[in-house]
């Protein structure tokens, strides 16, 4: 047997009786450690000093944005009909046929600027400069970042592309293949699956989400909360340089990720170059691009242009926080 299987004993739910999903879990946990990072950035003096209230003020400025923002882009662009664009009055109502079941589509990228909107109003309000801000808050979130694709993981979705090699793992909710399939058939026998031709089958795939857990999250904090922060403090790098190495390091990793996961099903490739597109459980080319990976282009532009502009900019000054200022950001 050359794969893995998806471990038995997760659970999508908390607790069986309990409309309470791991999934939502993450989510706290993810906004948790976020918010916890974010007041060590704080405390450092990342934006001159932010008592608490303020900081509080600000996590929910940003969370409502990339909550409203995370759930408009998953039903309007990635849904694949026009049953949100017509009945928009179900896009936040959380039952299914009588059954509670929470905001289950939820889109990073819808995420980030509805986190960007929240933000900027936030600054607007409160006199803050938006990159002052956003580089004291970025660092933190790709750590918290990391369990909402653990979330994903547990909840068996998003899964990868099928794959031959060892670690390839079969997700009990990823759909079957027809073995009277030459290439199902091909990848059964490589894997050790047994059937009978005609059978239905499924097939070992990338475990996407731990490979975006690790890159898109460990990896990157790591980059940017032991690199860059340091930079910061030491008034090496201007205003808005975290923030851009952030998008344009998310959207390069996650751009050659998505090349390891299967593009949603109802969209397809939208950029169909390669001279095979069918099926798309399967790696055909580099040429066909999947939704996500010209969102990811989007922000890896967007991310150069602010280090480059960021170049231009004086270092940030960090003033580390005494006693319990109630400091506001500089003027705009």
């Amino acid at each position: 047997m050359l794969y893995v299987d998806f471990p038995s004993w997760i659970s999508p739910t908390v607790v069986s009786f309990l409309p309470v999903r791991w999934y939502a879990v993450m989510y706290l946990v993810a906004f948790a450690i976020a918010y916890f990072l974010f007041r060590k950035r704080c405390k450092a003096g990342a934006l001159g000093y932010m008592n608490e209230d303020l900081g509080s003020t600000l996590l929910f400025y940003v969370i409502i944005g990339l909550i409203l923002g995370a759930r408009l882009f998953s039903v309007l662009l990635y849904e694949g009909s026009s049953y949100y664009w017509t009945h928009p009055w179900m896009i936040f109502w959380p039952f299914q046929n009588g059954v509670f079941v929470g905001l289950p589509g939820m889109s990073y990228h819808g995420g980030v600027v509805g986190a960007i909107i929240g933000a900027l109003l936030f600054g607007k309000k409160y006199k803050y400069r938006f990159f002052d801000l956003a580089d004291a808050i970025i660092p933190g979130i790709p750590l918290g970042y990391t369990f909402g694709r653990l979330g994903n993981f547990i909840n068996g979705e998003l899964w990868g592309r099928c794959t031959g090699t060892s670690y390839g793992m079969i997700f009990p909710y990823a759909p079957s293949f027809s073995t009277s399939i030459e290439w199902v058939r091909q990848a059964a026998d490589k894997a050790g699956i047994s059937y009978t031709v005609g059978d239905m089958v499924n097939l070992p795939r990338h475990p996407s989400q731990l490979y975006e857990a690790f890159f898109e999250g460990i990896f990157l904090f790591v980059i940017l909360w032991f690199v860059l922060c340091p930079l910061a403090e030491k008034k090496k790098i201007g205003r808005g340089f975290i923030t851009g190495c952030y998008f344009a390091g998310y959207g390069l990793v996650r751009f050659i990720i998505e090349y390891f996961r299967e593009p949603d099903s109802q969209l397809g490739f939208i950029i169909a170059l390669g001279k095979e597109t069918e099926p798309t459980a399967l790696f055909k080319s580099l040429l066909n691009i999947s939704l996500g990976q010209i969102l990811c282009f989007i922000m890896i532009v967007a991310g150069v242009a602010i280090v480059l502009w960021s170049l231009r900019q004086e270092p940030t000054v960090f003033k580390a926080a005494k006693g319990n200022a109630k400091g506001k950001g500089k003027k705009k």
